[in-house]
C-alpha cells in the first residue's frame, strides 16, 4: 500500500500516531521523573532512619556505662 500524501484520512493517521507516540513518550518520562525523586526520598529517609538510630544506640551505650559506673561506686567500700 502506497500513502498518497494528498489523501487527507493517511494524514489524519499520521498525525494521530504521532500525537500518541508524543503522548506516550512524555508519560515515560515523567514516570523517570517519578522514579527518580522517589528514590532520592527514599534515600534521604534511609539515612535519617540510621541516624536516628545510631543516636539512640550511642544514648543506650551511655546510660548502661552511668549505670555500671554508679553500681561500681556503690560497691566499693567508703575508704575515707
Amino acid at each position: 500500500m502506497l500513502l498518497n500524501p494528498l489523501c487527507p484520512l493517511t494524514t489524519a493517521k499520521v498525525l494521530a500516531l504521532k500525537a500518541t507516540v508524543l503522548l506516550l513518550l512524555t508519560l515515560l518520562i515523567k514516570a523517570k521523573i517519578r522514579i527518580t525523586a522517589f528514590s532520592a526520598l527514599g534515600s534521604f529517609l534511609l539515612l535519617i532512619q540510621t541516624l536516628v538510630f545510631l543516636t539512640i544506640s550511642g544514648g543506650l551505650v551511655l546510660a548502661a556505662g552511668g549505670a555500671a559506673l554508679y553500681a561500681m561506686q556503690q560497691r566499693r567500700p567508703a575508704a575515707a
